[in-house]
């Protein structure tokens, strides 16, 4: 259109040439110069469409008085005479510059006002051309120029889309080739294959052939050829080997069924082998155990034939004490005796003076009396002494029996406290390997030391119990020469487990993940096995509920970002098990945001905590047999681990990773990789960390899914999903080629904490045996949300939920008012982290903010979960999917009867108590399969219609779902098996 335009808008700028019949000389000069400029352009023009293929050009005609078409024709035009003249046409390419029509327009007035003093001079008989004309072609020809301007910066960005498309069409071509040579490649080894059938069948026909010819010359020479003919032997020992073939073939048959059998027959005899071992590990530790207390028996014996020679000398002391004591009581009765004796005599001396007695007797009567009284008095003296000196050592004996006495209590003390402490609690234990693990970071002890303190202590070994209880009150220096005295060390028979995790009830809790970490350690502790967490500090932590804590007096620097950041080591203990967190000094505060997740930079935050936490464990220089990450928040671990420390000879571990839930990966842009010091160039590969979606994007779980020597899930069902398209993100391929270190393996609840014969959440306890407590949190729960207490018997309806698209919130809306059509009562706990499932539910909670049957409490609270699950009925589940759900396991465990969709986790847990296929110990709540409002319906009706129609079948129902064992006791002997047998394959690979 802009060519056409062009075209006419010159052709009416022109027409005064056209209507001449002798063009004037100015015209024809200025004819000229434009044709020659214009050629000029033309040749500069083709240059670029060179440049540019499908630039789009157009041409405009003008029927000018020039006929060359190019620079020198235009120079020879030039010189000719003015009289030769016919039609031309001269092209104008579309992307001519604006400056070139200026200078062109200049050259042309300059040019017809030449000419036009030339033609007035030299030829008057032809009338002059008007300079208005003129001027209105240039203007023209500017307007032209404009357009063709448009037109090439239209052509400008119609090149840019064609070369966008050229860069998708270029990537298309590279993925159509890399799958046209994996194509190839299968061609190829489907004809080889096609080759070796085809032979085969060749052969096989070669077989038929000889054996029909040879059936053929039986038959036509069985009448003629008797027994003892040369062929009929030949064939006769042909049948023979036949039959011996065959056989051998049954034989083969048999021997191959043995094999198979012996190979399925292996597993469970390796586990048999595992546990015999275990076992007999148990009874040298038994053993070991039962030579220390023997031991300790003979010196308690020794002690004790001790004890009872010193008291028996105590005895003796005791009776001689007694002895003593009654000679004094002699003296004084001999003291009493001889004080009434001078009593009469001075009473007869009176008397002697008083007759008058002669002086001479009396004198001599007198000194006899002095003398006898000076006697007695020295004699009492001496028995003053003797009984003092004896009292004296009385007093000493009695000290010293009561010495004895104080010695016998404080060594039956000390026994009482030996025996007390063989039941010391795990937090005892778990404080004394933080504070070897502080030594050794602090370096106050060496490495080795570090590691037989940490076996003592692992062993439960009285010596370090000992060592710990005598220097409590001691300095730090004096604590630590008591412990460097111990040089005794024995091997521990399990395993060292580190747990690096982003979350771990109760102090840092955001869904299930905590309940694992806390859940999982404790189980595997109380196996015998030395478990360690390693957590972010987090700013919004429940400091209350950690024991312990105190910061080390060091600091552990990592590498980020291309530099060394440092982190403050915290330690603490949590429900006994040894917490380390990690406190980075980083500029961007990484865990001090109040919130755990959801920020715009998590992927940095939490690549830098994984970096952090393998660089402590390394300078710390432990030598853990496993290394459990969970989640992509602590995926890098295993490509860390495995890229970077293993070279540096930390080594020793095989790292388990277990994604909760496929949903999240923790995808970004490839870049990002880098800040944590991993390759980018050699991990953003289809085979290693590249995302499915975009080749600039990495996959945390893809890399630890490739790089971990163990790869969980959280049920055996959800393991099976996520292998598909639709349950695996984008990982099923993934997960399909590495499906030999893939197992799911279903959670556990925390049996301590949800226990209802022990909560103190709720208003009464009860427990399986006695249901008449929870009758009575029913009650206490409708009148707390004043809901209708007029039917006792009413069935009330629980959910405790995150209100997100994964757990159904269309079909909980639905389940609200399904179970106020049947008959029920509805209570939902739970917020929504969308904003118009939030608002749509609050909605709903308005509409029944007054209803005597329904509530909704839109926010979550703890110790009100508690007495949901202690008083509701039922317990709603209509999960999209679930990787494993703890909330049907805690129901049960309550006496809710759960109604659940199956998918996931569910499905291993429910089973339908209509499904006449499942035995009837295992059938335990109601399911649907389909995600709609029917399914929901159906199962919700029969539910209500058990629960009416069959109350005394609905309480063993009850009764059965809580005695049901939901402990992480199975799950934790599922993974201890998987970490031995990986530990055991690692040093079998290194011995050889």
């Amino acid at each position: 259109m802009a060519s056409v335009a062009c075209s006419l808008v010159l052709g009416r700028g022109f027409s005064c040439a056209n209507t001449l019949t002798r063009p004037p000389i100015a015209c024809l000069r200025l004819s000229r110069a434009v044709s020659c400029k214009m050629r000029n352009r033309h040749l500069s023009s083709q240059q670029k469409r060179q440049q540019f293929k499908r630039a789009p050009t157009e041409q405009l005609s003008l029927n000018m008085n020039a006929q060359s078409h190019d620079n020198i024709g235009c120079e020879a035009e030039e010189a000719s005479s003015a009289g030769a003249s016919h039609s031309s046409q001269i092209t104008i390419p579309s992307n001519d510059a604006e400056s070139d029509s200026n200078s062109e327009t200049d050259v042309a007035v300059s040019s017809f006002e030449e000419t036009n003093m030339i033609e007035n001079n030299d030829e008057q008989e032809h009338p002059s051309i008007r300079l208005e004309d003129l001027i209105a072609m240039i203007r023209n020809a500017e307007k032209n120029i404009l357009l063709l301007n448009q037109a090439r910066v239209y052509a400008l960005e119609e090149l840019d889309k064609i070369l966008s498309e050229k860069e998708a069409l270029q990537a298309e071509i590279n993925n159509l080739e890399m799958k046209l040579a994996e194509t190839d490649a299968r061609i190829k080894v489907a004809a080889q294959e096609k080759i070796n059938v085809e032979l085969l069948e060749n052969q096989l026909k070669k077989l038929k052939t000889e054996i029909s010819s040879r059936n053929s010359i039986e038959e036509g020479k069985h009448g003629t050829l008797d027994d003892e003919s040369p062929l009929v032997l030949e064939l006769n020992d042909l049948r023979k080997e036949n039959a011996l073939l065959k056989d051998d073939i049954q034989m083969l048959k048999l021997k191959v069924a043995d094999v198979s059998k012996t190979e399925e027959r292996l597993p469970s005899l390796e586990k048999r082998h595992s546990l015999l071992e275990a076992s007999l590990m148990e009874l040298q530790s038994q053993l070991s155990n039962a030579q220390d207390n023997v031991s300790r028996l003979a010196s308690l014996r020794y002690e004790c034939k001790a004890l009872s020679d010193k008291v028996e000398n105590l005895q003796a002391l005791f009776n001689d004490a007694s002895i003593v004591m009654d000679q004094p009581s002699l003296g004084l009765q001999q003291y009493h005796e001889l004080q009434k004796k001078v009593d009469k005599i001075e009473a007869l001396v009176t008397e002697a003076t008083v007759s008058k007695f002669p002086s001479e007797n009396f004198q001599h009567y007198d000194e006899t009396l002095r003398e006898k009284i000076e006697l007695s008095e020295k004699r009492l003296w001496e028995s003053d002494q003797e009984i003092h000196s004896q009292i004296q050592l009385f007093q000493e004996s009695v000290r010293e029996f009561h010495d004895s006495l104080e010695r016998l209590k404080e060594e039956s003390k000390k026994r009482s406290q030996e025996l007390s402490l063989e039941n010391l609690p795990q937090e005892f234990w778990s404080r004394l390997l933080l504070i070897i693990d502080g030594w050794l970071l602090e370096k106050k002890i060496s490495v080795n030391d570090a590691k037989m303190l940490r076996e003592m202590t692992w062993k439960k070994d009285a010596r370090i119990r000992d060592a710990y209880l005598a220097s409590r009150s001691k300095s730090e220096h004096e604590k630590l020469a008591t412990f460097l005295k111990l040089t005794y060390s024995r091997t521990s028979p399990g395993m060292h487990i580190i747990h690096i995790a982003a979350e771990m009830a109760p102090v840092a809790k955001v869904g299930g993940l905590g309940d694992v970490i806390s859940g999982l350690g404790k189980a595997l502790q109380r196996k015998g096995h030395m478990v360690e967490i390693v957590l972010p500090k987090y700013d919004c932590m429940q400091y209350d509920l950690i024991a312990d804590m105190k910061a080390l007096d060091v600091v552990v620097e990592s590498y980020f970002d291309g530099r060394l950041f440092s982190n403050k080591i915290w330690v603490g203990t949590i429900e006994g098990l040894p917490v380390y967190f990690i406190e980075p000094h980083h500029p961007a505060k990484f865990f001090w945001r109040g919130k755990y997740y959801g920020e715009h930079d998590d992927f940095k935050r939490f690549s830098f905590f994984s970096r952090a936490a393998v660089e402590l464990l390394y300078q710390a220089g432990k030598k853990p047999d496993i290394i459990h990450c969970h989640d992509w928040q602590t995926a890098f671990v295993a490509p860390l681990y495995w890229d970077i420390y293993a070279a540096k000879g930390f080594n020793s571990a095989r790292i388990c990773f277990t994604c909760h839930n496929f949903e999240y990966q923790g995808t970004a842009p490839a870049s990002e990789l880098v800040s944590c010091g991993l390759d980018v160039h050699q991990l953003n590969r289809p085979d290693r960390m590249q995302d499915h979606s975009a080749q600039d994007k990495v996959n945390a779980v893809k890399g630890a899914i490739v790089f971990s020597n163990i790869v969980t899930t959280v049920s055996p069902t959800y393991a099976q999903e996520v292998r598909t398209i639709e349950g695996g993100r984008g990982l099923h391929e993934t997960l399909k080629s590495h499906s030999k270190k893939f197992v799911g393996i279903l959670n556990g609840i925390d049996t301590d904490a949800w226990n209802p014969s022990t909560d103190n959440y709720i208003s009464v306890q009860y427990s399986a045996d006695d249901l008449q407590g929870k009758a009575e949190n029913k009650d206490a729960i409708r009148k707390r949300l004043k809901l209708s207490r007029s039917e006792g018997s009413q069935p009330l309806v629980g959910c405790i939920t995150r209100l997100v698209p994964q757990k159904g919130v269309h079909l909980i809306r639905h389940a609200i008012y399904c179970a106020l059509e049947l008959g029920g009562q509805f209570v939902l706990l739970g917020s929504s982290p969308v904003p118009h499932i939030q608002r749509e539910f609050e909605d709903i909670a308005n509409h029944f903010q007054s209803h005597s049957h329904i509530r909704l409490l839109l926010k979550y609270d703890d110790a009100l979960s508690h007495l949901i699950y202690a008083a509701s009925d039922m317990f709603i589940i209509p999960s999209m999917f679930e990787p494993c759900g703890l909330t049907q396991m805690i129901a049960m465990r309550y006496g809710s009867v759960p109604i659940v969709r199956k998918t996931g986790g569910l499905n291993d847990s429910v089973f339908d108590v209509d499904d006449n296929t499942i035995p009837e110990q295992y059938q335990n709540g109601f399911t649907f399969v389909a995600p709609d409002e029917q399914g929901l319906s159906s199962a919700m009706e029969r539910a209500f219609q058990h629960y009416i129609r069959s109350p005394e079948s609905w309480q063993q129902l009850v009764q059965k779902d809580m005695r049901l064992d939901f402990s992480w006791d199975s799950s934790a002997s599922q993974y201890e098996e998987l970490y031995e047998r990986s530990v055991a394959r690692a040093r079998a690979a290194a011995r050889v």
